[in-house]
């Protein structure tokens, strides 16, 4: 099994596959996995929150969720994210393609290679995002009548809590488009697993202080949010040319020899 999607926010099924749940031990604990086929296509779906979004952002279990996947088999892997838009050119109901990243998160367990028996490892993220995932996105959007703006930065925060204005102000000028609580570390986690991984963002509001008020409108998103899936669905199933360079990302690091 080599397709994978992990949702987020307002995504906890895949209309049309007979999943079945798996809980995959991994060396970082338990991970839920739907595994599921359509027409004999294979896919992996997992979702970020759990089914019942009982799991807040700054609680998941990002290293066991990914390499649960990987010791699945996984090696391609569409992701979504519910996002505040920073902006103008993302409004709220607006998608975009993760291109790169400002990571303002802590505590969090951000790498599988801490030293030791892990290993050290440094991983290169001139390019975060799979641009091969990224290109038969863009080709295949229209057909499902979406738009969606070909890069945007991501700005990872901790939550739960969402951001203040004065935060939006700072991210703004640092260069953020779209603010979300998730997406960092599940990209550099895939990165360092050699996973082509591509980013899909989702507005649901304007970040604070971008408007009066703080209005949310998911659940004006339904049909959107069905469609982007089949979108996603459809780029895991299309042929890809793969010469993109993320199987061969990590620099190993070998002390020198006394």
């Amino acid at each position: 099994m080599e397709k994978a999607i992990i949702a987020g926010t307002g995504i906890y099924e895949i209309p049309g596959f007979d999943f079945e749940q798996k809980v995959i031990d991994t060396p970082y604990g338990a991970a839920l996995v739907n595994v599921g086929r359509k027409d004999g296509f294979e896919l992996a779906f997992l979702a970020r929150h759990g089914l019942d979004h009982s799991t807040p952002p700054h609680r998941v279990n990002f290293r066991a969720n990914l390499k649960a996947l990987q010791m699945l088999g996984v090696k391609h892997v569409l992701a979504t994210y519910a996002v505040g838009s920073i902006s103008r050119e993302i409004p709220p109901m607006g998608l975009a393609l993760l291109t790169d990243f400002l990571d303002f998160t802590s505590g969090r367990a951000f790498t599988f290679f801490d030293g030791g028996k892990s290993g050290l490892v440094h991983t290169n993220m001139d390019v975060p995002y799979c641009p091969a995932l990224q290109a038969k996105i863009l080709e295949l959007a229209p057909a499902f009548e979406l738009n969606v703006q070909p890069q945007a930065v991501y700005v990872a925060t901790n939550g739960p809590r969402f951001e203040t204005p004065a935060e939006i102000r700072m991210y703004a000028k640092l260069g953020g488009d779209v603010v979300g609580m998730t997406g960092v570390p599940e990209v550099a986690l895939a990165r360092e697993l050699n996973m082509h991984f591509a980013g899909l963002a989702y507005s649901i509001n304007w970040a604070a202080g971008m408007e009066e008020t703080m209005e949310f409108v998911s659940g004006q998103m339904a049909d959107i949010r069905q469609r982007m899936i089949a979108l996603m669905i459809q780029t895991l199933q299309e042929p890809v040319v793969f010469n993109c360079g993320c199987e061969s990302t990590k620099m190993v690091m070998v002390p020198p020899e006394e």
